[in-house]
């Protein structure tokens, strides 16, 4: 829907209920009364409950013009307005954990469909990439590395691009989206393309905070390996721990080459700047060398695994009644099965 018509038609009432709609709506039975209480009994005082002020969520949205911004509105309700008085400009409004109201004011004002909104409230989404008419939604699974746990952290990233505007929901501290809006504002010339140019340029920051968690991730094997043959005894339990996050890490990164190469393939269908073209390949070819680097890692963690489980059972074996005990263990498993299948008549 283009903004003149947001402006200047009223929007119309659908006859189904949407799911996002009627949980922003309280009712009661249909027939049903307001209970009142008795002449006999006093109505009851409830202990009022006093509740914290909730903070808006509203991070950052800015209204833009040929690439440049022209407005910094502070509510989302300020942003429509200006919006729909600016019916040549974008919107790019940046939510970090917003909430369930927050979300279905959006819904309601750019028309987003209740799935994708759903998909949002409660995060915890695969990533993957859907179009709904002309809204393409995204989720994405950004990561970043904490040196000082080692350990890597992830974080949700739902997008919502639109004709006129682009909508993120943030949930997690990664990535920094700022950094994004800063390093557009700076290219007009990009910016200048319009919501699919801000889409790319999200792409590119996620893709990009994967490198230091790839230098990370091998530093910490370069360490395990090493200590793996010194024999340190907490050395499986960071195998396995490590190797954990490698699957989060790899449903990360290999949906995404599929997302892009999609995006690639409607580059003639949805008539693609040819900068953006460029830019997009060059985004799919960092994710794809990435994900193939979280491949490398899960098979290194495997072998090192293995290796690991060989030197203990050395050392096991060094013991000098080691394999005297080893025997007698054999043995007795032995026995034991026979007597319990000869009970059952197995044998």
């Amino acid at each position: 829907m283009t903004p003149e018509r947001r402006a200047h038609s009223p929007r119309p009432q659908s006859t189904r209920k949407h799911s996002w709609r009627r949980a922003a709506e309280r009712r009661t039975p249909e027939g049903s009364a307001t209970p009142t209480p008795s002449a006999a009994e006093p109505p009851r005082r409830r202990p009022q409950r006093r509740t914290a002020p909730q903070a808006p969520s509203v991070v950052q949205a800015a209204l833009y013009r040929d690439g440049i911004r022209v407005s910094s509105p502070t509510t989302l309700a300020e942003t429509y307005r200006e919006l729909r008085t600016r019916p040549d400009g974008m919107a790019w409004i940046g939510l970090a954990r917003p909430t369930e109201a927050e979300l279905l004011s959006l819904a309601a004002e750019f028309d987003l469909h209740e799935l994708a909104v759903e998909d949002a409230m409660e995060a915890h989404q695969r990533p993957k990439l859907e179009r709904y008419g002309d809204t393409l939604f995204v989720v994405l699974r950004a990561a970043r590395y904490l040196d000082a746990p080692e350990e890597v952290d992830f974080g949700e990233l739902h997008v919502f691009v639109g004709p006129d505007f682009v909508i993120t929901v943030r949930h997690g501290a990664a990535p920094d989206l700022s950094a994004v809006r800063h390093r557009m504002e700076d290219d007009p010339e990009l910016l200048r393309l319009g919501p699919e140019a801000v889409l790319y340029a999200i792409l590119d920051a996620v893709v990009d905070g994967y490198a230091p968690v790839v230098a990370g991730v091998q530093n910490d094997i370069d360490e395990i390996e090493t200590e793996v043959f010194s024999g340190a005894p907490e050395v499986s339990r960071r195998i396995y721990e490590l190797a954990r996050e490698m699957v989060e890490f790899q449903r990360a990164t290999r949906p995404l080459v599929g997302m892009l190469h999609a995006l690639m393939a409607g580059f003639a269908k949805y008539g693609t700047d040819e900068e953006l073209q460029r830019y997009l390949r060059d985004v799919a070819d960092h994710v794809t060398h990435t994900s193939e680097r979280v491949d490398g890692f899960r098979q290194a963690l495997a072998d090192i695994l293995t290796v690991n489980a060989t030197l203990v059972t050395q050392q096991e074996l060094g013991w000098g009644l080691g394999y005297p005990f080893a025997i007698l263990l054999m043995a007795v498993v032995c026995v034991s099965l026979y007597f319990i299948f000869k009970r059952r008549d197995w044998l």
